[in-house]
This record gives structure tokens, sequence and C-alpha cells, in this order.
């Protein structure tokens, strides 16, 4: 049985922050696994979530740990006890947030997968365009490389944002903060071959990209369809959308591009954000090295 601390907590998001459904799971099943661990380690199952101390919570973060979640699964997991404990203080049920010092467990440090140029053209070229969604498929998959887009901004450009005389498209990201993306000719010629077969559901319809039904495309659709458009190319299924950006960015710094340039085309706030993709270029060059040097 859940405690009432947290129905109450999820309550809250549901009807103040009209969170949703899945948002709502999610918190739950990790205010669930924090019950456990109070069970489990000593107050029994009417432990009361509240009654804790940082010094328990410490204790909380070593008890996954040794159940063996990622570093990212507990990293989730202490950030909803800290939204949880952030309520509660509101409402006044806790007079100290327990969590204020909870520290995250190191994450362990990923580089970007980027696919190779070849598999990039293989890629693109191998689109079969006879129906006017292979054309919207092309025209989408080559705006996402040929822009360095995250596959929110693409699905969220609109009519107005895109302008054929400058060969540029107005990119809302993360932060709603607005920059404007060279997309290159190939992409744009496929955009202009796209639009004029593009047929919206209604009158004023201002997306660019449309599923089938005429309404604006979503991020899980086009993960789908890059998913699909890989394995007709005999390439790795298991790469995302976002690959494309990642590729963009290596294919540019491999050929001499400067990183700040790189820093604002893909519109990162931080030049360190971006910095992980010269480890990417270096381990490539490694690569290559290995791969054609006689003495290697």
């Amino acid at each position: 049985m859940t405690h009432p601390s947290i129905s109450a907590f999820l309550d809250h998001l549901r009807r103040e922050r009209g969170a949703s459904a899945h948002t709502i799971r999610g918190y739950a099943g990790d205010l669930a696994v924090y019950a456990e661990f109070l069970a489990e380690t000593g107050g029994g199952a009417d432990q009361d979530p509240l009654r804790v101390d940082a010094k328990r919570l410490r204790s909380f973060s070593a008890w996954l740990a040794g159940r063996g979640y990622s570093a990212g699964t507990m990293a989730r997991r202490l950030a909803s006890l800290r939204s949880f404990f952030r309520f509660h203080r509101r409402q006044g049920a806790v007079s100290v947030d327990p969590t204020a010092g909870l520290r995250n467990p190191k994450q362990p440090k990923r580089l970007p997968r980027a696919l190779r140029v070849e598999d990039v053209v293989t890629l693109l070229d191998g689109m079969a365009t006879e129906t006017p969604l292979g054309i919207r498929d092309r025209a989408m998959f080559e705006t996402l490389y040929g822009g360095g887009l995250r596959v929110a901004e693409l699905v969220g450009l609109d009519l107005d944002d895109l302008d054929p005389e400058r060969g540029t498209v107005r990119v809302r990201g993360k932060g709603r903060r607005e920059r404007l993306a060279p997309i290159g000719p190939e992409a744009m010629n496929w955009l202009a071959r796209w639009l004029e077969v593009r047929q919206p559901d209604r009158a004023g319809e201002p997306a660019i990209f449309l599923n089938r039904y005429g309404r604006r495309l979503s991020t899980r659709s086009v993960d789908r369809l890059f998913q699909n458009h890989l394995r007709a190319q005999g390439l790795d299924p298991n790469a995302s959308p976002h690959a494309l950006r990642h590729s963009f960015a290596t294919h540019l710094l491999d050929q001499g591009a400067d990183l700040r340039s790189v820093q604002e085309l893909l519109g990162h706030r931080r030049l360190t954000t971006t910095q992980v993709y010269t480890h990417v270029s270096r381990e490539r060059l490694i690569e290559a090295y290995r791969r054609s040097h006689p003495r290697a």
C-alpha cells in the first residue's frame, strides 16, 4: 500500500502540475523503490518516508549501487526523491530537506555515436523517393544531417521558419532559444520537392513535416522511420536519428572546422558541451592510424 505522503505528492503532480501519466508512473516507480529500501533496512513496511535524515539517504544511494542499478538510473531515482522532499517542505511536512547534500553518482563519460560519412551517404542516397512520404523522409533526414538539428527541433519546424533564399531554417532549441541554422543545398532541394507534394490535414497547418494523416510528425515517428531506413540499407538499426546530429559535428571537425563555429551551429550554450566531439574525432584519428600505419 502506498504511503499517504507519496500519494499526496503524486496527486500534486497530477492535479497541479498537469504531469503526464508516463511521468507520474516514473515518479511512482522511483518512490516505490525508496519505500522498499526503507522497509528492507529496518523501518518496516509502515516506515514514514519523510522521517529520515541525510545519513539514511546516503545509505539509500549505497543500497541502490549494491542492487546493480546504473549511474543514470540512480541519478533519476535521487532526482525523484529531491522533488518529493521539496514538495513536502513547501507543504510544511518537513522543516529540513535531507536531500540537500545528496550527491549523484559519477556518470560514465559517453562519447556521442556518429555514423561514418560513407554510411550517411548510403543511408540518404539509398532512400526510395517514388512516393510523397519517401520524399518527405529524404528531406527530413537531409535536414537533420545538413543542419545538425535535434529531432525535437526538426519536428518543431514551421513553414515560416524556412528561408529558401538564404538556405537556412529558424530553429527553436533548448530553453526556447532561437538560432538560424544553415542546412545546405541538398537539404534545401529535397525540402522544395517535399513542399510540392505536402498535403496537410487542414488549411493553415504550419508544420513542415507531416505524418500520413497530414498532421505534425512526432519525435517517436522520426525515430521509427530512421530505424526502418537503416535496416533497408543494411546499416546498424540501433542508431538513433540523433546520430545524424553527432555525425554533423564530428564530420565538420574532421574536415577542419573550428570548435567555436561548431558550437554556434549546434546551438550549444557552453563550449565544453561541444568539446566532447573533439574526443570523437581524436578516437577516429587513432583508429585510422592503427588501421593504416604499417607499424601500428
